[in-house]
């Protein structure tokens, strides 16, 4: 275990790199809360979502000609990198509105344990779909956000790419938020939260709110998908399992139901993995996602922010 002064010496680089997976954390998580609140569904297919998103910005890279630039030594242009993450955002949220549509529609009325069956029958669709489809090697994600570094020192290091990460997390997060609370269609998903039955009476198309509301939860997964393969460098069909498990804990530490909980609940699941890796046993950075996971349902079953009620039998 390192000394104490070597984990003042790494504490402020690791708090950076906790905020910059935090912000992907809370990226998928708010999808996985989304599709709960208006469905009570947990979508175990949410985090192969977010791995097709970022397949779909590599061979959107690629088919702009923008993968070839970097290889010259050239910058990617602004433009472009936005239409990639567009176009990503656009893809998953196409993807996300059909498997609504043809795996969970159908059984809106049938039994709870039906719906997580079918969740988790496609998500190893997805999974195994890409593996035949991709390719299972991992593959280098172009690195869109140039290499430059705003603050190097000893004891810090931040790179504009980490800076970019979690700006446009927090954006879109802050987008979403105005989203849901300030707009018509924002306001008939709040509604259909709160009582499907009584929005459908009241007029709200309540298939097309539920389509929308799993196109937004996959387009940001799209964009998590994408900031995080620009992080590491790579994508592989099955980098959505891991990372869809933690952000779906992160969903329930933070209430599941509640989208600034699952922004919360994003940051604490990354807290809690760089604690570990300060005290030198990174191996156990898997467990103790599923830790936090068993103590919030033990001692807060409704999530630091979220509301429990025991289930109608």
């Amino acid at each position: 275990m390192p000394s104490f002064d070597q984990i003042l010496h790494q504490l402020p680089q690791q708090l950076v790199i906790a905020l910059n997976q935090g912000a992907i954390y809370a990226l998928i998580a708010i999808g996985y809360t989304m599709v709960y609140g208006v469905l009570r569904l947990i979508n175990f297919a949410h985090g192969d979502v977010y791995m097709i998103g970022s397949y779909a910005g590599f061979y959107a890279a690629g088919g702009l000609g923008v993968t070839l630039l970097l290889k010259e030594g050239q910058a990617a242009p602004f433009g472009a990198v936005l239409l990639i993450f567009l176009i990503a955002m656009i893809a998953s949220a196409a993807i996300g509105i059909a498997i609504e549509r043809f795996a969970y529609r159908p059984l809106r009325n049938a039994s709870r344990l039906s719906a997580l069956i079918t969740a988790i029958g496609v998500s190893m669709l997805l999974e195994y779909g890409g593996q035949g489809i991709f390719s299972p090697a991992r593959q280098p994600f172009p690195d869109l956000i140039p290499r430059v570094f705003l603050i190097k020192s000893p004891l810090l290091t931040v790179s504009l790419k980490q800076v970019i990460i979690i700006g446009v997390s927090v954006v879109l997060m802050v987008g979403l938020s105005f989203f849901v609370m300030k707009t018509r269609a924002g306001r008939a998903l709040r509604a259909i939260a709160l009582d499907r039955s009584a929005a459908s009476l009241m007029g709200i198309n309540t298939d097309r709110v539920i389509a929308l509301t799993f196109a937004l939860g996959s387009a940001l997964a799209a964009a998590a998908g994408i900031l995080n393969a620009v992080d590491k460098g790579g994508i592989e069909p099955l980098m959505g399992l891991m990372v869809g498990l933690k952000a779906f804990v992160a969903a329930v530490i933070g209430g599941i139901g509640s989208i600034s909980g699952a922004a919360l609940g994003g940051l604490i699941m990354a807290l809690a993995e760089m604690l570990v890796v300060l005290l030198g046993q990174s191996k156990y950075q898997d467990a103790v996602t599923f830790t936090l996971l068993i103590l919030v349902l033990v001692f807060r079953p409704g999530g630091l922010m979220g509301s429990y009620a025991p289930e109608k039998v």
